[in-house]
């Protein structure tokens, strides 16, 4: 069997503002509370001030989130910082509602003229401007509040509170092809693609030699039949122009890329695919999750932004950073529900399989939820929290005495960056970091950590977890 690396990543921002009001919570509290409403669209930010935030640079891989400044990084201003970096970019409102109408295939999705022309035209100009389906955006246009009062549609708006767009349900009565759940699920699907596409031009390899795409967002694809049935995929490799590429997708909760990449790097290992991606879109219903925290703190509404990540796995090319498929961390059905219980099984387990110590690992990636988002709504600060437990299973190893926890917290971990998107934030997004480190000889190893919360679903009492481990390719050592 041949090792398998991961060769390229890539991470995208898709900034939605307009779309934050359909987030889950949202289409709930402000309808309840009208007087809500208005807070909430004066609090939207800007598309310059959400390309200057901070931990967006940071998302995007144009510093490293040790680098990151001293807090509140929200009071950043404007400071001229290009959309576009080497990972990917930040993507405004016009253009990502363009690039949805541009991948829906069944005509739900209707643009006003004037944005469907914005996007256009800023795609004219944008490195990836081919990939736009003119004819689908085109058709497209059409009077949105006129198509807004059929029953079961549901009108979009942008900055202003201007209508923008509209979706349709695709069936009278069938739940899962409501017009709320056909946004999530083209707004994923949109995300996805353009994370896949960023990959695409970042490796540089032929979209053709692309045999397989798994998917591991959190949207569930299907209709009353199959409810989440599935296969965003695939659905990814056609929109992105993959011709040789079928695909599937993994679902885990929050965990699920860990083990997605698990599964892809097990295809290239054994022979049966020679490249795989990995993507995962963002989801909507988490956008404005926490704003009552934000609007009572006089914070701007900050989950105003889809994520979306792709990663290529494919065979040793004596360059890119090995997955360790001999240090496969996973969080067994006995092992215990307990937070403590859970990061045993996925650090140090693992570790301990292969005859490496804590202090063998450069840099710990787990869930790296910004604090500036969580914070303000009483959910604390979820990657200190979880960096101060592996420290502490440091400790109980002798590795590390109980005074040098900080320094194995400042050094091994780091501050949170990612939206509140679970799978996103779930290590996924510091790859582009990690493959970068391990390149340049900064890192010898990483380990990347996600977690599953199997209960949400009201069939189990379960957590889930898994862990991957990413070595240094030793060509390069």
């Amino acid at each position: 069997m041949t090792a398998a690396v991961i060769s390229s990543a890539s991470a995208i921002l898709a900034h939605t503002p307009g779309l934050a009001r359909h987030g889950s919570k949202p289409s709930r509290e402000l309808v309840r509370e009208p007087g809500l409403q208005a807070g909430f669209l004066s609090s939207l930010r800007t598309f310059e001030q959400a390309v200057a935030y901070p931990p967006h640079r940071a998302f995007l891989g144009a510093l490293h989130p040790r680098e990151l400044p001293p807090r509140p990084w929200v009071s950043a201003t404007a400071d001229g910082s290009s959309r576009f970096t080497e990972a990917g970019e930040v993507m405004p409102e016009d253009e990502f509602l363009a690039l949805m109408a541009s991948v829906d295939e069944f005509g739900l999705l209707s643009l006003d003229a004037a944005v469907a022309e914005r996007g256009a035209s800023a795609f004219g100009q944008h490195p990836l401007g081919e990939a736009l389906s003119i004819e689908r955006l085109a058709a497209a246009v059409g009077d949105v509040e006129a198509i807004a009062a059929e029953q079961g549609s549901l009108l979009l708006h942008v900055a202003g509170d201007r209508p923008a767009g509209v979706i349709r349900r695709a069936h009278d009565h069938d739940e899962a092809l409501s017009a709320p759940v056909l946004l999530e699920n083209l707004a994923s699907k949109a995300s996805a693609a353009l994370a896949l596409m960023h990959l695409l031009r970042r490796s540089g390899v032929d979209p053709g030699s692309i045999d397989y795409v798994i998917g591991c967002g959190e949207e569930a694809i299907g209709d009353r039949y199959q409810r989440g049935g599935g296969n965003l995929g695939k659905t990814v490799a056609a929109a992105a122009g993959l011709p040789n590429a079928s695909g599937a997708d993994v679902k885990n909760f929050c965990a699920a890329p860990i083990p997605a990449l698990v599964i892809a790097a097990s295809l290239v290992s054994s022979g049966v695919f020679g490249r795989v991606a990995v993507v995962a879109g963002g989801s909507l219903p988490k956008l404005g999750m926490k704003f009552q925290g934000h609007l009572k703190h006089d914070l701007p509404v900050l989950e105003d932004v889809l994520g979306g990540a792709a990663a290529l796995i494919e065979a040793d090319d004596g360059a890119s950073p090995v997955v360790r498929l001999d240090a496969v961390g996973r969080h067994r059905v006995a092992a215990g529900s307990s937070n403590p219980q859970i990061m045993e099984a996925l650090t140090v387990e693992p570790l301990e399989r292969i005859g490496l110590r804590m202090l063998e690992v450069d840099d710990y990636a787990t869930e790296l939820h910004n604090p500036e988002v969580t914070e303000p709504q009483g959910s604390g600060n979820v990657p200190e929290r979880n960096y101060r437990l592996i420290a502490a299973l440091a400790i109980r190893r002798g590795e590390i005495t109980r005074e040098q926890l900080p320094e194995f917290v400042a050094e091994r971990g780091m501050p949170g960056f990612a939206p509140t998107q679970g799978h996103i934030a779930s290590a996924l997004c510091y790859l582009p970091h990690a493959l970068e480190r391990l390149r340049d000889g900064e890192a010898h190893r990483v380990q990347m950590i996600a977690k599953g919360s199997l209960f949400l679903g009201r069939m189990s009492e379960l957590s889930d977890g898994m862990s991957l481990l990413l070595e240094r390719n030793p060509e390069r050592s």
